[in-house]
């Protein structure tokens, strides 16, 4: 194998450590690119591996202090990643998981001859409980890989709403005069006993509408994990995704295994990253997909922000007749995150009247919060006045 041919596996090693969906379609890919342009342009050898190895637009950043890194020093691909003169906890995001991700890396170790010193970790918090407490945009690539196995765990077994069908129980609360008729024609006509029956009972349809535009893109990266597991862990569930135009993404999320289904939306979807349009994004899966899944006590998952490049124009509306077509409207915002939050933008404003709830989602123990919300039998809930 060549020098080249084994640093782009290598690199291809680096960026999937680091959280990019890279295999050995985009190694290939990247190594037919570069028989086309010459290796001394630095410039064009960069637009060649980001061409076929980056698939999404906010995977830029990760990538390209990843180039910065493991290409600065052709004749040694496996050397330290962080800088020498800047601690790893003060870097960027992007550059820290990137600083992990690269070979050689590894933690600091005791000095020769200094006697390893012991901590006591009485009345301190434990890793676990970090990692739940951690705001998804301040994790590392450690960090996100193991919040990725936590929510691939949770359940969301909704509490479960009566249909208009019955099934044959002999206990039921409801005499069934038609099973016995038919039962007494067995007998010649004499009644033995009364055929009882129960209403059928099931979880109501689900529908997750997530905003992917920029000032999202870094909560739905996880999020699309949490729309994953729910997707592949109970039926009748709905996925869309919106920033300028409205994606429905439920038959790629059926797919098990996440980096297919990811690669699969990232095929389908337009505008990741991009702008933001929530009202025409409302507006538009009210015309064309309200009737089909919000039948029978419906619950809507809104994930965004609220911050509507357009103005908010049309999204009062638009939110009033989604929150009047299911049985509970409950809006999902990382902003909640700060203490000092107020719904000062449009969008906010014009969405908030019309939500039944409005939850923060930054982190694990605000998904497991949610969960448990969704999993109790709550009140039967109002339109909002």
């Amino acid at each position: 194998m060549s020098a080249l041919a084994s640093n782009l596996l290598a690199f291809g090693r680096v960026l999937r450590r680091a959280g990019l969906p890279v295999g050995p379609a985009e190694a290939l890919g990247a190594a037919e690119a570069l028989s086309h342009i010459p290796l001394s342009d630095r410039a064009a050898f960069r637009a060649a591996l980001r061409a076929t190895m980056v698939h999404r637009r906010d995977h830029f950043e990760v990538f390209d202090s990843a180039f910065d890194l493991f290409w600065r020093d052709p004749d040694r691909p496996t050397r330290q990643a962080g800088p020498d003169d800047q601690p790893l906890a003060a870097l960027p995001a992007a550059a820290r998981r990137v600083s992990e991700a690269m070979p050689g890396a590894r933690p600091p170790s005791t000095p020769a001859g200094e006697p390893e010193r012991r901590e006591d970790s009485a009345l301190t918090v434990s890793d676990n409980e970090r990692l739940n407490r951690l705001d998804f945009e301040a994790m590392t690539a450690e960090e996100l890989a193991a919040a990725r196995r936590e929510i691939r765990r949770l359940v969301l077994p909704l509490a479960e709403r009566p249909t208009r069908r019955f099934r044959p129980d002999s206990r039921g609360p409801r005499a069934d005069l038609r099973a016995t008729l038919r039962a007494s024609m067995r007998l010649g006509g004499e009644i033995a006993s009364i055929s009882r029956r129960r209403r059928v009972t099931r979880p109501p349809p689900l529908v997750l509408l997530c905003d992917v535009s920029g000032s999202m893109a870094r909560y739905a990266q996880i999020l699309l994990h949490f729309m994953h597991a729910v997707a592949n862990d109970r039926a009748r569930v709905h996925s869309f995704v919106f920033g300028t135009r409205l994606t429905n993404i439920s038959r790629a999320l059926r797919n098990r295994d996440p980096e297919v289904a990811f690669q699969a939306v990232a095929h389908i979807l337009p505008d990741w990253s991009g702008g933001t349009r929530i009202g025409e994004a409302l507006e538009r899966f009210n015309h064309l997909w309200a009737r089909r899944v919000l039948g029978q006590g419906a619950v809507v998952l809104l994930i965004t922000d609220g911050l509507d490049r357009g103005g908010a124009e049309g999204l009062s509306e638009a939110a009033e007749r989604l929150s009047h077509s299911c049985r509970r409207l409950i809006w999902l915002n990382p902003l909640l995150r700060f203490a000092g939050f107020q719904p000062r933008a449009a969008g906010i404003r014009a969405l908030l009247p019309h939500v039944h709830e409005h939850r923060q989602v930054h982190n694990l123990n605000s998904l497991r919060a949610l969960v448990a919300t969704l999993s109790a039998d709550g009140p039967s809930y109002r339109r909002p006045a």
